[in-house]
Formats: structure tokens, sequence, C-alpha cells
């Protein structure tokens, strides 16, 4: 039995990364990962935290969240997100009475600083570069990237090469 321990913190800032079981690729349709975004607002709504930066990939997605003040379960809020995407996208259990839409676990990380941060943001929005499924950052439709830019984060034609910042990292 594994003796992993994972982090809490009340009001923490903490990196996701959350895959599909066996890499199947469960997003790659507009209406799928419509599909993901309300479960996310559903259970944002039942037990609030902030989406601080997203992407969503075909097999994977990524994420910054920020809890707030007196809660740390973000444990939970996965468990209910998990659910309501696999209950609408495969409504077949298996013989477990499981449906195999995601890997059983996710990789946290706690955000340390504003370093970390920056450095976490930046993979998020990188990643469908990195995947080769977008040329650009901007380029790629489920991702959190134009909001930044809006918010003056980035330069619209940030990303055109690897940031050094997060060459080299390895988060799924």
């Amino acid at each position: 039995m594994s003796q992993y321990r994972r982090a809490y913190t009340p009001g923490g800032s903490y990196f996701f990364t959350v895959v599909t079981w066996k890499r199947r690729k469960w997003f790659e349709r507009e209406a799928d990962v419509e599909i993901l975004r309300a479960a996310l607002r559903k259970t944002m709504g039942e037990r609030p935290f902030i989406v601080e930066a997203a992407v969503i990939l075909p097999d994977h997605m990524h994420t910054i969240w920020r809890l707030p003040d007196d809660d740390w379960d973000y444990s939970g809020r996965w468990r209910e997100i998990k659910k309501r995407v696999s209950l609408e996208l495969a409504p077949e259990s298996n013989a477990r009475n499981e449906r195999q839409v995601w890997q059983k676990r996710f990789w946290e990380h706690q955000i340390r600083n504003e370093r970390d941060w920056r450095n976490h943001v930046d993979y998020i929005h990188y990643n469908p570069v990195k995947h080769d499924l977008a040329t650009r950052p901007a380029d790629w439709p489920w991702s959190s990237f134009h909001r930044a830019v809006n918010a003056g984060w980035y330069e619209p034609d940030w990303g055109a090469t690897e940031p050094d910042n997060i060459r080299g990292m390895k988060m799924e």
C-alpha cells in the first residue's frame, strides 16, 4: 500500500495534473470539454475555489486552484468533478461499478511562492504547444491563456518558443 501523503493547507494554491484512464482522448470534442467545464462550474458553485489558470487537452488537464482561507479539501472537489464528468461521458460501468474515464489519482503540487506560481502558469499555457496540439498558446481554444492576455499577464504572441523558465519541467 502506498504511503503517499498530500499537503493540505487552508487557503493554499495548488497545481494539478489530472489524467484520463489509459490516456484515452475523452476531450477532443468541444461538447465533451463543455461537460468538464460544467462539472467544474457546478462544483465551484457548491464548494468555492478560484481557477487561476487551466488547460484541457485530449487526455489530461492542468490547473491551478486557490482555495478559500478556511478550506483545504481539494481532493473532495476533484472527486465530485470526476464523478460528474464520468456519469456524463461513460454511462456504462464495469463489473466493479467503475466508469473508466479518469485515472484514480491526480498529481498535485502546492505552490510555494510567486516564482513557483508563475512557472506553473507558464507551463499550463505552453502545454498545448509542448504536445504539438497548437503552434502557439493563443491557438489552443481550451485554455485560460486568452483570459491571462486580457489581464496583462502575457503579450498575445507569447509562447512562440518555449520559455526558458519552464524548459525541462515535467508535470505529467
